[in-house]
């Protein structure tokens, strides 16, 4: 909860004048009761209607005061709790940007889009919530008794000896509502990955008529968040029946002492009337402190699961190393990497159980394997290297270390002779090009899904379109558009607005979109991670000549399924279960590397090769 307090700490000017418009709210208020006792008491017996106008005028303005004051109170109060919200949410999500692969494995993408989402809502409900309530409470509390006392003693102390019970009871419920919330976001975790899951594959799920078994597997988990939700709203409920019952025994008490002190003349009828408003008062301030304990119990729950977040160590800054001078371009020298830490043996033990058993299968730290064994190969500027290999074999993980979302355990990975650990991330991934396995378009025009917010100029982004085989189909969209209006220009296509993970284009128009993207940058190195899966044969042969004529001082690494795709690049590595079990050219593998030559024999053979 520290690390959120230092929002609030910005907007602590803000937030002063807001409470300190709240606290001459909370006076006025406090001042209405006394004003009627005084009405009662010493105006009424007066017999002028005169002074009974006027006070009940004070009163009238009173409360006119009170509800402008705590009106305008609120008002400010809800402006900071939007502000210092926006400031958290920033920095979180900066903070997600940053994280290592192996960070985001471990926190997990679902529950890091909860931590955004319903944590920061209890964060602002929370912050709002004290400016709101958290001044005016214990004023109307702590001001109440204290008026009281100038009414009469002895009743204030009938009031004062039932609070006691009241502190211990919200203390010692609310110290057990801080862990069964924490438990409540992390159910809410496991119930986003699931939705999440679900609306990814729903197309699949619908295909395989797996509807109701999916349904089944969220009413599960929903069910346990659910059971948990009602856990600890119970147990933090309790505190209201129980305060209820112990402020009422004191009210009962109040009322019969005060009856007794009224019939024996010690006490006028005014006051007590007085006194009960106060009571009143006070009752719903204890009300109202009950509902900032549990909301408290919320929010520190979710500052907790933030401050996590936010203090992660940055492990991908860069480090002082000394740079190789080999006249290469890229280099992997001897690199050894494992998800699951250092020889398997540390870490994330949980998630390497996950991640290899798949189905719950139980794995020992010695048998977890590396994911890149004792990789080396080197590439000049503008050569061309092919990766491929079994599904698992280690392919995309090159990919990983070479843009450093993971840092290699052994070995390195240098570009130009620099450790790509002493680069910083921007210096580093700025040289890329990149067409990623599960790569997404957004919400756009084509146009800026391939300008990506780089302001490049219009006339590379068509270059682009077409070196991506793009233009043809993006000429015939925005023909399509023209309604047969006349011929249709490669930027009336571009203009052409793409769904949400291009869901109204075909997986071929979909990806050359994307490679589209990685071209416009003119990169210094361009990878496509089976970038063209979808594409046919002939789309696959043009878009290899297009890279070979205008992309040819690019060095380009392919990851691919198809040996048709990297036959004529100029080194292809071989992958089997993360070790390279062949490297050189098309010609070279199939006389001296088994496992390309059965991987060709079956794709020649009209057999699919698996996917990686």
């Amino acid at each position: 909860m520290k690390r959120i307090l230092k929002y609030v700490v910005v907007y602590l000017p803000r937030m002063l004048g807001g409470l300190a418009i709240k606290v001459l709210g909370t006076l006025t208020d406090l001042g209405l009761p006394w004003v009627l006792a005084f009405m009662i008491d010493d105006v009424i017996p007066k017999k002028s209607l005169s002074l009974v106008a006027l006070w009940g005028v004070v009163m009238l303005i009173l409360a006119v005061v009170t509800r402008a004051l705590n009106v305008q109170a609120n008002r400010m109060a809800s402006s900071v709790a939007r502000d210092v919200t926006r400031s958290v949410r920033h920095d979180l999500y900066e903070k997600i940007m940053s994280l290592s692969g192996r960070q985001v494995d471990q926190f997990t993408i679902p529950s890091l889009v909860s931590r955004m989402t319903s944590d920061t809502y209890n964060i602002h409900h929370a912050v709002g919530m004290i400016q709101r309530i958290g001044v005016r409470a214990p004023m109307i509390l702590l001001g109440g008794i204290a008026i009281t006392f100038t009414l009469d003693v002895v009743l204030t102390l009938v009031l004062i000896a039932t609070l006691p019970f009241i502190a211990v009871l919200v203390w010692f419920i609310s110290s057990k509502g801080i862990p069964m919330y924490t438990k409540v976001q992390q159910a809410v975790d496991q119930m986003v990955q699931v939705v999440r899951e679900n609306v990814t594959g729903v197309r699949v799920i619908k295909a395989l008529s797996k509807g109701e078994g999916e349904k089944r597997r969220f009413d599960k988990i929903n069910e346990e968040t659910s059971a948990r939700e009602v856990k600890a709203s119970s147990t933090m409920s309790a505190i209201n029946p129980i305060m209820n019952l112990i402020l009422n025994i004191g009210l009962t008490l109040v009322i019969i002492v005060g009856a007794y002190r009224v019939h024996a003349g010690q006490m006028d009828v005014g006051k007590i009337v007085a006194f009960l408003s106060y009571f009143t008062m006070i009752l719903n301030a204890m009300m109202s402190i009950n509902r900032i304990f549990v909301m408290l119990s919320k929010a520190t729950a979710s500052a907790n699961r933030i401050s996590e977040v936010l203090e992660a160590p940055s492990e991908l800054m860069p480090v002082e190393m000394e740079s190789v001078a080999n006249g290469c371009h890229i280099e992997f020298d001897h690199v050894k990497f494992s998800y699951y830490g250092a020889n398997g043996a540390e870490g994330n033990s949980a998630l390497a159980k996950e991640k290899e058993s798949g189905r719950g299968g139980t794995l020992s730290a010695g048998e977890i394997r590396r994911n890149i064994d004792d990789i080396s190969f080197r590439l000049k500027q503008g050569e061309s290297l092919g990766i491929i290999g079994s599904t698992g074999s280690g392919k995309t993980t090159l990919i990983n270390l070479l843009m450093r979302f993971y840092d290699v355990e052994e070995g390195a990975v240098r570009i130009h002779g620099r450790d790509v650990r002493s680069m910083s991330l921007k210096e580093l991934r700025e040289q890329f090009g990149v067409v990623f396995q599960n790569d997404i378009l957004f919400a756009d025009t084509i146009r800026e899904n391939i300008n990506f917010w780089r302001d490049i100029p219009e006339e590379q982004l068509c270059r682009a379109a077409e070196d991506a085989q793009a233009a043809e189909f993006l000429r015939e969209i925005g023909a399509a558009a023209l309604e047969g209006a006349g011929a249709a220009e490669l930027t009336q296509g571009l203009s052409h607005l793409a769904a949400s993970k291009g869901a109204n284009l075909s997986g071929g128009q979909k990806q050359r979109v994307l490679i589209a993207r990685a071209l416009a940058g003119k990169p210094e190195i361009l990878i496509l991670d089976d970038s063209s899966s979808a594409l046919d044969y002939k789309t696959d042969a043009n878009l290899r000549v297009a890279l070979r004529e205008h992309l040819s001082g690019t060095t380009a690494i392919m990851v691919a399924q198809r040996i048709s795709s990297v036959r004529s690049l100029d080194h292809i590595l071989v992958m089997e279960d993360g070790q390279c079990v062949g490297y050189g050219s098309h010609e070279e593998l199939m006389a001296g590397c088994s496992t390309y030559q059965e991987i060709y024999r079956s794709q020649m053979g009209g057999g699919d090769y698996g996917r990686s």
